[in-house]
């Protein structure tokens, strides 16, 4: 499995392998080990609702003790993380996935996709997937990330958020 074969599978379901909004947090944990809470989570207890919990690039945002957002963050240029149970055999991987790459790869298995007016702008882009509402946000590299193709966008961020 790679990284583009995660983020296919995304877009179309809204799920990574198992994880999806609506889950309890501890049923989270139990797949993947605990996960290094937010600050305010520290400072105010888990309780509090909209903060996320982190794995690497992995981020699921907690509303009641549940999985409301799960988000794939990534810093093109970069070697990223995901933990084994999203990206499976891989410790670590290259973060550059071009625009053109994902589209690609949605449009070959046949995920529905268009563009998310919302989020495009300026020097960012973004795609909205159907059905699964999975929202994908592209930019051009800043001056810190170390890409070979500088004047083409890069993914940011593909997350899903329950309403």
């Amino acid at each position: 499995m790679t990284l583009m074969d995660v983020l296919v599978a995304f877009a179309r379901t809204g799920r990574i392998g198992s994880l999806r909004c609506g889950m309890p947090l501890t049923e989270a944990e139990e797949l993947l080990g605990p996960g290094r809470p937010h600050p305010a989570i520290l400072m105010k207890g888990p309780g509090i609702d909209d903060y996320p919990y982190f794995w690497g690039g992995l981020k699921l945002v907690v509303t009641q003790r549940a999985v409301s957002g799960i988000w794939i963050g990534l810093w093109p240029g970069s070697t990223a993380k995901l933990p084994s149970l999203v990206l499976p055999a891989s410790e670590s991987f290259e973060a550059t996935v071009l625009r053109e790459e994902l589209v690609t790869a949605l449009d070959t298995a046949g995920c529905e996709h268009h563009v998310n007016d919302t989020l495009t702008f300026g020097r960012q882009s973004s795609i909205l997937t159907r059905p699964a509402d999975v929202c994908a946000v592209f930019s051009l590299p800043g001056r810190d990330n170390h890409v070979p193709h500088r004047d083409r966008h890069c993914l940011d961020v593909m997350h899903k958020r329950t309403a």
